[in-house]
């Protein structure tokens, strides 16, 4: 009858030391220990399992062909021991696993593909996975645990319970249609937009962005004439590609052509005509949102 058995790692390395050397003397030698405790040990084993793995004889054992199957399966459950805890320990360390990434649209443009490439070479254990969606809306489910690391540009006063860190700050740009005027130039002042018809930021969905073109336009004399308001920078370029409007956007977004749109410098160093990038996530997150942080930020500052 079969006694209950307990296969640890230190008993499946016996048997297989036994299976592979034929030998109880050889095989005790083998892992450094006695033979009586060895061959004590494999008893206990075929009791436990209540089948014979080994044909005992004076020049040594032979594997039964259940052992021969055994040997099979011991080693498969080596092998996914030895995986499971090389897999936890990267885990920890932030070498693999999953990462729910969220964004605001314009950034997929420039700065994940350049975080993707380097957690691919860098991180290959890593899987990313990414969500879209309004800044609000990022923060709000960085928040809740929804997703582990938000990319947004000049959010709101974030909530004592999220961390922040700036990686990039970028020069506010007029965007005009392709036909203005000023198109060409190799800077202008804020005050030769005077008066232009403006497509502005919503304050709800973009209250930064919004708040800054209200100020630098403020400090530059002149409150900005509201043709129309848009919830994304995407509704920004439509009302300036049609002509109708100008506006004021990140100028990073010049390496990303919108037909119509034209991109002209700002002179001036008014602090509303700058605009941050930052990462947000919640405090205490996994050691794989910290390496990402350090991977953005490295390449970033390259």
């Amino acid at each position: 009858m079969a006694e209950d058995i307990n296969l640890t790692k230190r008993l499946l390395e016996q048997f297989l030391a036994v299976t592979e050397e034929k030998h109880f003397g050889r095989a005790a030698e083998r892992l450094s220990m006695r033979q009586p405790p060895l061959s004590q040990s494999i008893q206990r084993l075929e009791r436990g399992l209540g089948v014979q793995l080994f044909r005992r004889g004076p020049g040594g054992v032979s594997v039964t062909a259940a052992g021969e199957a055994f040997a099979v399966d011991a080693r498969r459950l080596l092998d996914a021991q030895s995986a499971a805890i090389d897999r936890v320990r990267r885990v920890a360390s932030g070498l693999d696993g999953d990462v729910r990434v969220g964004y605001v649209s314009i950034l997929s443009h420039h700065y994940l593909p350049g975080l993707l490439r380097a957690a691919a070479e860098e991180l290959p254990g890593l899987r990313i996975h990414l969500h879209q969606d309004s800044s609000v809306a990022v923060a709000d489910m960085v928040r809740s645990g929804e997703l582990d690391l938000g990319f947004l540009r000049d959010p709101s006063p974030l909530s004592a319970d999220l961390a922040s860190r700036e990686f990039a700050v970028e020069r506010i740009a007029a965007a005009l249609p392709y036909d203005h005027p000023l198109v060409g130039a190799d800077g202008i002042d804020l005050a030769d937009l005077r008066g232009e018809d403006f497509v502005l930021p919503d304050a709800t969905a973009l209250p930064t962005l919004a708040q800054q073109v209200q100020l630098a336009c403020h400090e530059a004399g002149f409150t900005p004439r509201s043709r129309a308001v848009a919830d994304d920078l995407t509704g920004l370029f439509s009302y300036v590609a049609s002509g109708l409007c100008v506006s004021l956007v990140p100028e990073r977004l010049r390496d990303f052509p919108v037909p119509g749109v034209a991109y002209v410098p700002l002179r001036g160093e008014s602090p509303h005509l700058e605009t941050a990038v930052v990462a947000v996530h919640r405090p205490g997150v996994d050691e794989a949102v910290h390496r990402l942080l350090e991977l953005i930020a490295r390449h970033t500052a390259a």
